[in-house]
């Protein structure tokens, strides 16, 4: 397994990026840890760290919007990580929304930028 460096931060938690594997949109932004990390490489779907609940979260265990991954990508210092994935369903927002990005700052506000 590759040793990702989890010991920049007291948590002991690196950013993991979702990226549609195929478009390259940037669908959202998560934590992990040793153990999602370890998780995600054994059955190649993305677990992730939930820092408000505090325990391991596949992503789509209940909604069924599941991250198939395709690649990973690890940055320079090996503390973030980008997981291209498959998108199963479409949906990566817990609003329902395609990305977790679906806004843009206009001036002080924010606007809604979905198609």
């Amino acid at each position: 397994m590759v040793d990702l460096d989890f010991t920049k931060n007291e948590q002991g938690l690196i950013p993991a990026v979702a990226q549609d594997y195929q478009t390259g949109e940037i669908l959202m932004l998560a934590y992990i840890n040793q153990e999602s990390w370890a998780r995600t490489l054994e059955t190649g779907r993305a677990t992730y760290w939930s820092r408000s609940r505090r325990s391991l979260w596949q992503k789509g265990e209940t909604s069924g919007h599941v991250q198939v991954v395709r690649d990973i990508l690890v940055d320079c210092d090996l503390d973030a990580v980008v997981f291209k994935v498959e998108q199963v369903g479409g949906v990566a927002c817990h609003t329902g929304q395609r990305t977790c990005f679906y806004r843009r700052v206009d001036g002080s506000q924010l606007e809604d930028c979905t198609v």
